[in-house]
């Protein structure tokens, strides 16, 4: 890729009246900003996870020196660190790195998050999708990372290109129909899988719930997904449940007839639940996710995390059970509001995050 991306450079910058002034980057693409280095074209980098991941990834060469990981990035015991006060304290196990497949895949993706950690050092610009208020504690750590988030929609009730999936605009027109703050929306992201006992409970979960519902359900959520409803349950919640395969998150989760978002807890969904004012119920699946939800139910206290069994399963009754805690407990909207308002802040004119990103355009323009 890099041999690639510096061949498309020079081929655009051979045509008449074209020159790349900035190459803007994924920070898990650091590869673009040696490129760009070696190329001496200005460069900044987006980290797409929160500011938190980005110090741990940052701290690993202490993370080795201390003896909590090896070389390879696996841990050496099962502990619990946390690298700054108020910041999440984290199960060393759960090392986003450390918890994706096998011990192989662990190491690929572990020595990638090595080479970007040093390659996004050579940029000029290194940006965040958080902002101050949201990660007090994490920004002080990195203090070349700068927050210009939330990064949403420019209006959160306008279009989101990116997508890979069609949108069901049908879930829109059945929220309309349902009452201000009474409906669970359950979504877990592009790439969360379930087995089918766990997609089993969650559906008789949503059941004994006895609340309307909007459950986004991508046909490869579970195998045969069609199938894998409990036997007659379509019927049973047909009338206070929709279930869609994809659904215009932003809009959703803006729309007064949601309740509370019960998520995988992937940055952005995080971030897009938290700009709307909306209390959570965390189902992490792996990655940065569990951070993710320490954040949400440990630091900023919107919303509420889910026990398993002594076989790993999420049952029907701690679903509802959480379910009611949640909704029972007005604190959690209030809180969720307050922070809606301070996250918000950011993008509004006189915003630190808004501030940032004009000082970026008009650094581009000179």
């Amino acid at each position: 890729m890099p041999g690639k991306l510096e061949e498309l450079i020079d081929e655009i910058s051979g045509k008449e009246g074209k020159k790349i002034d900035c190459v803007i980057a994924d920070g898990n693409m650091g590869w673009a900003m040696e490129v760009a280095e070696k190329m001496n074209i200005r460069r900044a980098v987006v980290w797409p996870a929160s500011a938190l991941a980005l110090v741990l990834s940052f701290n690993i060469p202490k993370l080795i020196d201390d003896g909590i990981i090896n070389n390879n990035g696996t841990p050496i015991k099962k502990q619990m660190i946390q690298l700054a006060p108020n910041l999440p304290t984290m199960n060393s196990d759960n090392f986003f790195w450390a918890i994706i497949g096998d011990l192989r895949t662990q190491k690929s993706i572990f020595d990638l998050t090595v080479n970007n950690v040093k390659a996004m050092k050579v940029a000029d610009y290194m940006f965040c999708n958080s902002t101050y208020d949201l990660e007090s504690a994490a920004f002080p750590l990195v203090p070349e990372l700068l927050p210009i988030g939330p990064l949403l929609a420019s209006n959160r009730l306008g279009d989101s290109a990116g997508y890979f999936w069609a949108e069901d605009s049908n879930s829109l027109k059945w929220l309309d129909k349902q009452k201000p703050n009474s409906v669970i929306y359950i979504a877990f992201g592009s790439i969360t899988i379930f087995d089918k006992i766990q997609f089993e409970e969650l559906a008789l979960g949503l059941e004994l719930c006895n609340r309307p519902f909007l459950w986004v359900v991508r046909q490869d959520i579970t195998e045969d997904a069609n199938d894998a409803y409990p036997e007659g349950f379509q019927d049973r919640v047909a009338t206070r449940g929709q279930i869609v395969s994809w659904a215009p998150q932003q809009k959703v989760l803006s729309h007064p007839s949601i309740s509370c978002f019960l998520s995988h807890c992937g940055w952005n969904s995080t971030m897009e639940g938290v700009s709307n004012g909306v209390p959570f119920l965390c189902w992490p699946y792996f990655a940065d996710q569990l951070m993710n939800e320490s954040y949400i139910c440990d630091i900023w206290n919107v919303g509420l995390k889910f026990n398993r069994n002594e076989v790993g399963i999420i049952t029907r009754e701690e679903i509802k059970d959480k379910v009611d805690q949640l909704l029972g407990d007005g604190n959690f909207k209030a809180r969720a509001l307050e922070l809606k308002e301070k996250t918000m802040s950011s993008v509004r004119e006189g915003g630190s995050s808004k501030k940032t990103l004009q000082n970026f355009i008009e650094w581009i323009k000179a």
